[in-house]
């Protein structure tokens, strides 16, 4: 009988299945991935979210930028137009002058604002309201112009009028003052005395005091000239400046500065010698007799002199007298 070597029970233990552990690993496994894939979820969903916070911002960055820009063209617009309103002809008074300091104070806040790279909404209202107020104070601004404009218009208008009533004053103004110089002078020339009646005579003077009257030359020691002032109702009473000439027979006038003698100027324009000055009161519309001696340093020559009386300008009168010689032997 053949034996067969089986095993037995005893030689080797019963195997039992473990489903447990292979369980438990697949838990383990499905777990992880699951967390896996939740972090990779929640990592993908707040990059989304991330991405929108950013596109968020960037679009709020965006906006206060446009908003920043649009406030910055309407700032430079309202300072260009009130640039060309600073430059009118008009004339500018307080209240421009008030405002010129209120817009410039605004503009200055609202730069100021728009500047600052932080600013907040706030603070873009405020300059957005600051520009509504800046264009409000520009466009009064530019009224008060217009008004003065127009004023500046009327008073061009007035200045011109009363430009062209001076314009005619004044040429009626040159007629009278023609006028009135010319009557002037007809009354000045018509005022110049005239002198008649000369008496030129020789003096010869004594050593007893006493005076002869003489025509020779060498004897003579000074002249006695004699003439009259005629009546004249143009001329003012008061005092005339009468200048004697006397010329000498070589007809040369005598000059004699010790005494008095000088220059006059001739209603003409020339310059005269005159040999003496007298001063006189003349009364109006009067007859003046007008006596004075002239005495010579030197001896008498013999000959004529001649005697021109001058006043205003004009020669008024002459006389002539002649010395001669004396004796059997002059």
């Amino acid at each position: 009988m053949a034996f067969e070597n089986f095993p037995s029970a005893e030689d080797h233990p019963p195997v039992y299945p473990q489903p447990e552990k292979k369980d438990r690993r697949n838990i383990i496994t499905i777990i992880l991935v699951i967390a896996l894939l939740g972090t990779w979820g929640y990592i993908i969903w707040e990059k989304g979210q991330t991405k929108e916070i950013l596109l968020q911002k960037d679009t709020q960055y965006a906006v206060v930028v446009t908003e920043k820009d649009t406030l910055q063209s309407l700032l430079d617009d309202a300072t260009m137009r009130f640039d060309l309103l600073k430059t009118t002809n008009a004339k500018k008074d307080s209240i421009i002058t008030t405002k010129d300091r209120e817009i410039a104070q605004k503009k200055e806040r609202i730069q100021s604002l728009l500047s600052n790279a932080n600013a907040t909404k706030a603070e873009l209202r405020e300059a957005k309201q600051l520009i509504a107020s800046l264009n409000t104070d520009i466009q009064g601004y530019k009224e008060q112009v217009e008004i003065l404009k127009g004023q500046n218009i009327q008073l061009t208008k007035e200045k011109q009028a009363v430009t062209q009533e001076k314009v005619v004053v004044e040429k009626n103004l040159e007629s009278a003052k023609t006028v009135i110089k010319e009557k002037e002078d007809l009354i000045n020339v018509g005022s110049t005395l005239h002198a008649s009646n000369f008496n030129i005579l020789g003096v010869n003077e004594r050593k007893n005091g006493k005076e002869k009257q003489t025509t020779t030359a060498k004897k003579v020691d000074k002249l006695r000239i004699t003439f009259d002032l005629d009546e004249n109702r143009i001329s003012t009473s008061g005092p005339k400046e009468l200048y004697i000439s006397i010329a000498a027979p070589d007809g040369n006038p005598i000059v004699v500065e010790a005494l008095g003698s000088g220059k006059f100027t001739t209603r003409d324009g020339a310059e005269k010698l005159f040999t003496h000055k007298i001063e006189i009161n003349y009364a109006q519309g009067q007859r003046q007799t007008v006596s004075f001696d002239w005495k010579q340093n030197s001896n008498f020559a013999t000959g004529n002199y001649k005697i021109e009386v001058y006043q205003n300008g004009f020669k008024i009168g002459e006389g002539v007298c002649v010395f001669k010689k004396g004796g059997l032997f002059g």
